[in-house]
Protein backbone atom coordinates (compact mmCIF):
# COMPACT_ATOMS: atom_id res chain seq x y z
CA UNK A 1 0.00 0.00 0.00
CA UNK A 2 0.92 3.54 -0.77
CA UNK A 3 2.36 5.83 2.08
CA UNK A 4 -0.55 8.44 3.18
CA UNK A 5 0.61 9.28 5.90
CA UNK A 6 3.75 10.71 8.26
CA UNK A 7 3.69 11.07 11.69
CA UNK A 8 6.28 13.01 13.53
CA UNK A 9 7.67 13.14 17.41
CA UNK A 10 8.80 16.64 18.80
CA UNK A 11 11.89 17.22 20.82
CA UNK A 12 14.88 16.12 19.24
CA UNK A 13 13.31 14.95 15.79
CA UNK A 14 11.23 18.34 14.72
CA UNK A 15 13.84 20.58 16.87
CA UNK A 16 16.59 20.93 19.11
CA UNK A 17 14.63 21.69 22.14
CA UNK A 18 16.00 19.17 24.87
CA UNK A 19 18.40 21.63 26.23
CA UNK A 20 15.42 24.25 26.84
CA UNK A 21 13.16 21.47 28.45
CA UNK A 22 15.91 20.79 30.98
CA UNK A 23 16.86 24.25 31.48
CA UNK A 24 13.25 25.46 31.87
CA UNK A 25 12.90 22.65 34.49
CA UNK A 26 16.07 23.25 36.65
CA UNK A 27 15.11 27.03 36.87
CA UNK A 28 11.32 26.02 37.86
CA UNK A 29 12.77 23.88 40.18
CA UNK A 30 15.60 24.77 42.27
CA UNK A 31 13.88 27.77 43.51
CA UNK A 32 10.94 25.73 45.02
CA UNK A 33 12.96 22.46 46.06
CA UNK A 34 15.66 24.79 47.60
CA UNK A 35 19.02 22.93 46.27
CA UNK A 36 20.24 22.38 42.41
CA UNK A 37 18.72 19.88 41.02
CA UNK A 38 21.22 18.26 37.87
CA UNK A 39 20.58 18.08 34.47
CA UNK A 40 20.68 13.96 34.98
CA UNK A 41 17.68 14.78 37.66
CA UNK A 42 15.54 16.26 35.12
CA UNK A 43 16.78 13.68 32.74
CA UNK A 44 15.65 10.53 34.81
CA UNK A 45 12.17 11.85 35.28
CA UNK A 46 11.67 11.80 31.04
CA UNK A 47 9.04 9.34 29.72
CA UNK A 48 5.49 11.14 31.49
CA UNK A 49 4.88 14.68 30.41
CA UNK A 50 5.75 18.06 32.24
CA UNK A 51 3.42 17.04 34.65
CA UNK A 52 4.99 14.08 35.61
CA UNK A 53 8.42 15.70 36.12
CA UNK A 54 7.17 18.60 38.15
CA UNK A 55 5.39 15.67 40.58
CA UNK A 56 8.41 13.50 40.63
CA UNK A 57 10.99 16.33 41.90
CA UNK A 58 9.00 18.96 43.97
CA UNK A 59 5.18 17.61 44.00
CA UNK A 60 4.70 19.56 47.37
CA UNK A 61 4.49 22.51 45.14
CA UNK A 62 2.72 20.88 42.10
CA UNK A 63 0.41 23.48 40.64
CA UNK A 64 3.02 26.49 41.24
CA UNK A 65 5.98 24.14 39.80
CA UNK A 66 3.73 23.41 36.46
CA UNK A 67 2.64 27.50 36.20
CA UNK A 68 6.20 28.17 36.03
CA UNK A 69 7.61 25.99 34.60
CA UNK A 70 5.12 26.67 31.36
CA UNK A 71 6.07 30.16 32.15
CA UNK A 72 9.92 29.63 31.98
CA UNK A 73 9.38 27.16 28.87
CA UNK A 74 8.25 30.57 26.79
CA UNK A 75 10.74 32.94 28.33
CA UNK A 76 13.51 31.08 27.69
CA UNK A 77 12.81 29.46 24.00
CA UNK A 78 15.34 31.99 22.35
CA UNK A 79 17.18 28.72 23.33
CA UNK A 80 15.54 26.57 20.47
CA UNK A 81 15.03 29.39 17.93
CA UNK A 82 13.69 27.36 15.14
CA UNK A 83 13.04 24.17 13.78
CA UNK A 84 16.11 22.06 12.12
CA UNK A 85 16.74 23.24 8.76
CA UNK A 86 14.47 21.49 6.40
CA UNK A 87 11.99 20.70 8.51
CA UNK A 88 8.98 23.50 7.37
CA UNK A 89 10.44 22.66 3.68
CA UNK A 90 9.77 18.56 4.12
CA UNK A 91 6.26 19.74 5.87
CA UNK A 92 4.93 21.92 3.20
CA UNK A 93 6.33 19.18 0.55
CA UNK A 94 4.37 16.21 2.39
CA UNK A 95 0.94 18.63 2.02
CA UNK A 96 1.39 19.64 -1.29
CA UNK A 97 2.10 15.22 -2.15
CA UNK A 98 -1.87 15.25 -0.28
CA UNK A 99 -0.11 13.26 2.24
CA UNK A 100 -1.52 13.69 5.75
CA UNK A 101 0.95 14.92 9.09
CA UNK A 102 0.19 14.55 12.54
CA UNK A 103 2.73 14.86 15.73
CA UNK A 104 2.72 12.03 18.62
CA UNK A 105 5.21 13.07 21.64
CA UNK A 106 5.51 13.27 25.21
CA UNK A 107 5.70 16.79 25.45
CA UNK A 108 2.88 18.19 27.69
CA UNK A 109 -0.11 19.70 25.80
CA UNK A 110 0.38 23.72 27.12
CA UNK A 111 4.38 23.49 26.20
CA UNK A 112 3.96 22.19 23.06
CA UNK A 113 1.27 24.66 21.79
CA UNK A 114 4.27 27.60 23.21
CA UNK A 115 6.86 25.52 20.84
CA UNK A 116 4.72 25.21 17.82
CA UNK A 117 3.38 29.22 17.73
CA UNK A 118 7.22 30.09 18.50
CA UNK A 119 8.85 27.62 15.68
CA UNK A 120 5.85 28.75 13.33
CA UNK A 121 4.64 25.20 13.47
CA UNK A 122 1.17 26.09 14.01
CA UNK A 123 -1.55 24.67 12.03
CA UNK A 124 1.66 21.96 10.56
CA UNK A 125 -0.22 18.95 11.95
CA UNK A 126 -4.01 17.60 11.04
CA UNK A 127 -3.68 15.20 14.43
CA UNK A 128 -1.78 16.11 17.48
CA UNK A 129 -1.32 13.29 20.44
CA UNK A 130 0.66 14.82 23.42
CA UNK A 131 2.14 13.60 26.46
CA UNK A 132 0.25 12.25 29.70
CA UNK A 133 1.77 12.23 33.69
CA UNK A 134 1.79 8.82 34.39
CA UNK A 135 4.10 7.38 31.35
CA UNK A 136 4.80 6.86 28.30
CA UNK A 137 1.60 6.72 25.76
CA UNK A 138 3.13 6.80 22.52
CA UNK A 139 1.47 3.31 21.35
CA UNK A 140 -1.62 4.83 22.19
CA UNK A 141 -1.22 7.96 20.31
CA UNK A 142 -0.11 6.27 17.25
CA UNK A 143 -3.17 4.19 16.96
CA UNK A 144 -5.13 7.09 17.63
CA UNK A 145 -3.92 8.43 14.31
CA UNK A 146 -4.26 5.61 12.80
CA UNK A 147 -7.65 5.60 13.38
CA UNK A 148 -8.46 9.36 12.76
CA UNK A 149 -6.70 8.65 9.36
CA UNK A 150 -8.64 5.50 8.85
CA UNK A 151 -6.09 3.78 7.29
CA UNK A 152 -3.72 0.95 8.27
CA UNK A 153 -0.12 1.00 10.01
CA UNK A 154 1.82 0.11 6.86
CA UNK A 155 0.22 2.89 5.19
CA UNK A 156 1.82 5.38 7.66
CA UNK A 157 5.69 6.22 9.05
CA UNK A 158 6.83 7.41 12.36
CA UNK A 159 9.75 9.53 12.82
CA UNK A 160 11.08 10.01 15.86
CA UNK A 161 14.80 9.85 17.62
CA UNK A 162 14.29 7.90 21.00
CA UNK A 163 14.25 3.51 21.18
CA UNK A 164 11.18 4.48 22.68
CA UNK A 165 9.73 5.43 19.45
CA UNK A 166 10.70 2.67 17.75
CA UNK A 167 9.47 0.45 19.94
CA UNK A 168 6.38 2.25 19.84
CA UNK A 169 6.26 2.30 16.15
CA UNK A 170 6.89 -1.76 16.01
CA UNK A 171 3.99 -2.36 18.48
CA UNK A 172 1.61 -0.42 16.45
CA UNK A 173 2.57 -1.95 13.49
CA UNK A 174 3.68 0.25 11.44
CA UNK A 175 7.25 1.52 9.87
CA UNK A 176 9.59 3.42 11.50
CA UNK A 177 12.30 6.35 11.02
CA UNK A 178 14.72 6.93 13.73
CA UNK A 179 16.18 10.37 13.48
CA UNK A 180 20.08 11.02 14.50
CA UNK A 181 20.12 14.20 13.40
CA UNK A 182 20.09 16.06 16.71
CA UNK A 183 22.78 16.66 18.93
CA UNK A 184 23.28 14.09 21.49
CA UNK A 185 21.13 11.64 19.97
CA UNK A 186 22.42 8.08 20.86
CA UNK A 187 22.34 6.26 17.01
CA UNK A 188 23.93 3.08 18.44
CA UNK A 189 21.07 2.77 20.37
CA UNK A 190 18.63 3.71 17.82
CA UNK A 191 20.86 0.68 16.17
CA UNK A 192 20.24 -1.62 18.03
CA UNK A 193 16.02 -1.36 17.68
CA UNK A 194 16.66 -2.02 14.02
CA UNK A 195 14.39 0.81 12.67
CA UNK A 196 13.31 0.54 8.71
CA UNK A 197 15.25 3.52 8.71
CA UNK A 198 18.10 5.13 10.45
CA UNK A 199 19.24 8.89 9.16
CA UNK A 200 22.24 10.66 10.08
CA UNK A 201 20.22 14.47 8.63
CA UNK A 202 16.97 15.99 7.99
CA UNK A 203 18.33 16.03 4.24
CA UNK A 204 18.62 12.21 4.13
CA UNK A 205 14.96 12.49 5.35
CA UNK A 206 13.93 14.77 2.46
CA UNK A 207 15.35 12.36 0.38
CA UNK A 208 13.58 9.10 1.72
CA UNK A 209 9.98 10.66 2.04
CA UNK A 210 10.30 11.95 -1.83
CA UNK A 211 11.03 8.33 -2.68
CA UNK A 212 8.36 7.04 -0.74
CA UNK A 213 5.77 9.37 -1.67
CA UNK A 214 6.41 8.25 -5.24
CA UNK A 215 6.20 4.55 -4.70
CA UNK A 216 2.86 3.06 -6.05
CA UNK A 217 3.62 0.19 -3.08
CA UNK A 218 4.64 0.84 0.62
CA UNK A 219 8.26 -0.37 1.53
CA UNK A 220 7.93 -3.52 3.78
CA UNK A 221 8.17 -3.35 8.15
CA UNK A 222 10.52 -5.69 8.23
CA UNK A 223 13.56 -3.78 5.91
CA UNK A 224 16.00 -1.88 7.37
CA UNK A 225 17.58 0.81 5.53
CA UNK A 226 19.69 3.62 5.41
CA UNK A 227 20.34 6.21 3.35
Amino acid sequence: MALKAVIFDFDGTLADSLPLCVAAFRKTIEPLAGRVVSDAEVLATFGPSEEGTIMALVPQHFEQGLRDYHACYREMHYMCPAPFEGILRIIAYLKAKGLRTALVTGKGAVSLDISLEYLGLEGAFELIRTGIPTGLNKLTGLREVLEGFGISPTEALYIGDMPGDVTASREAGMPVCAAAWCPGTDAAALARERPDYLLDSVAELETLLRSLAGEEQSFPVETRKKI
